[in-house]
């Protein structure tokens, strides 16, 4: 009864029957955007009033004008059919200014390929060949679709149609990868205060597939090493043994390998930039730099290829494993000249180098070593991923696990005479546990409850 509402300028304001100074205060806004009084009218502003609607009319009928001034003092407009959608907008303007949501319209009028560029640029942190790799998934995918598209006009809808075009015609990773980038470029649109709210929501992706894996045995690897070219026969022991990717191993220079302590250390790799043009760079996380002891039998392996190359400590930054002119490995031309061959010549059809360092993984876990050690020779920063990703189950695995359960919960028990139990005498023991837990049911069924009066 002390409170009602009331409309005043097009705005429902509240209104305290008490006091009309409580009243005035409730309309009073920042001085970017004036101050209005009971009449709807902005003052208090030097630049004029900061949202107001005009009337006028024009060859193709009458329309309401709404002009918004932002807080560097520019004005803006807006045009509408009907003076309700001029009022509800203007409604809506003022409500966003009031909570701190309010974005700059002319914002929205940037085209989603400006606001890709900017973004591609803003991450100077950013790896070369992660940015490489977003700026090819947004050229070839995104803006040929989108790109002249104005950012704030982007929907839901439209990036729903465009994800199911890439469903037709791509692998459910690529697309996930792709959609990640458009994400990305709209989230910068929206931490810039262009649009208000992302368009890449409610977007379903397709599922991926479990990739294929295969975890090598002792006899696999030794077949693989001595089919591949004798130069590059060690990488499928350091990646088999100490788990090293495929541009750690193509990192590996001559002074991080310590033969008298039997340590190698991973502070650089080599990483695929624009153009598919590779250099070597440090790692992606701290946890990739790393320093790894090795066995005996790798160490000795790894002496005799230092000396069939003729490498010494003495050019120390020369690569271990190179290509023409002692430049890094390009990874394309090595797959494509050395591995598949070596893989097709072993019989391991459809094995990736990193198969390796997953049976590295699966090894570990099945030998028992720690999972705080294994993440760190992994060069993981978490061990879940250690666990979740790489470490596989195997048929070995899975027979010791059923034996040990077997022997745990099905080892015959012994009777008072030393007889062993058998299967019958195991089951009449089970009938006779529910005939007693049947009768102390029936017991507590018969029993009364006594009822208490309130």
């Amino acid at each position: 009864p002390q409170f009602g509402s009331m409309r005043v300028g097009g705005f429902r304001q509240a209104r305290c029957s008490n006091s009309l100074s409580a009243f005035s205060m409730s309309l009073a806004r920042d001085k970017a955007w004036g101050e209005f009084d009971a009449g709807g009218r902005c003052h208090g502003h030097s630049k004029g009033r900061a949202l107001s609607i005009h009337s006028r009319n024009t060859s193709k009928g009458r329309v309401h004008e709404v002009r918004l001034r932002g807080p560097d003092g520019r004005e803006v407009s807006r045009t509408f059919r009907t003076k309700r959608e001029a009022t509800e907008y203007e409604a809506s303007q003022r409500t966003a200014k009031t909570r701190g949501a309010w974005v700059d319209p002319r914002g929205a009028n940037v085209t989603l390929a400006e606001v890709s560029s900017e973004w591609l640029k803003s991450n100077p942190a950013k790896r070369p060949s992660t940015k490489a790799r977003d700026a090819s998934a947004l050229r070839v995918h995104v803006l040929p679709s989108l790109g002249n598209h104005r950012i704030g006009s982007l929907t839901p809808g439209d990036v729903r149609a465009l994800v199911a075009d890439w469903s037709a015609r791509m692998a459910p990773r690529t697309v996930r990868r792709t959609y990640g980038a458009l994400r990305a470029v709209v989230n910068y649109a929206v931490l810039n205060d262009l649009i208000g709210r992302s368009p890449c929501r409610g977007i379903k992706l397709p599922a991926i597939e479990p990739a294929k894996v295969t975890i090598l045995e002792p006899v696999d690897l030794v077949r693989l090493a001595h089919s591949m070219a004798g130069e590059f026969a060690p990488m499928v022991w350091l990646g088999a043994v100490l788990g090293l990717r495929w541009g750690e191993v193509a990192g590996l220079r001559v002074g991080r390998v310590d033969l008298l302590r039997r340590t190698i250390t991973v502070a650089e790799q080599v990483t695929r930039g624009a153009g598919g043009v590779g250099f070597v760079s440090p790692p992606k996380s701290a946890a990739g730099r790393r320093t790894l002891s090795i066995p005996v039998d790798l160490a000795n392996l790894l002496s005799k290829h230092l000396a069939d190359r003729g490498l010494t400590g003495a050019i120390s930054n020369a690569l271990l494993f190179a290509g023409a002119g002692g430049r890094p490995l390009d990874y394309s031309n090595w797959r494509r000249r050395v591995w598949l061959s070596a893989v097709e010549l072993a019989g391991l059809d459809g094995l990736g180098f990193h198969d390796l360092r997953r049976t590295n993984a699966t090894a570990m876990v099945l030998d028992g070593v720690d999972v705080k050690t294994a993440q760190a020779r992994l060069g993981h920063s978490d061990p879940r991923l250690t666990l979740a990703i790489y470490a596989q189950a195997t048929g070995e695995g899975d027979r010791s696990a059923a034996e040990k359960l077997g022997a745990r919960l099905m080892t015959p028990a012994k009777d008072s005479e030393g007889a062993e139990n058998t299967a019958a005498a195991s089951t009449q023991n089970l009938r006779r546990f529910r005939g007693a837990n049947a009768a102390q049911m029936s017991t507590v069924l018969q029993t009364r409850v006594p009822v208490v009066e309130p």
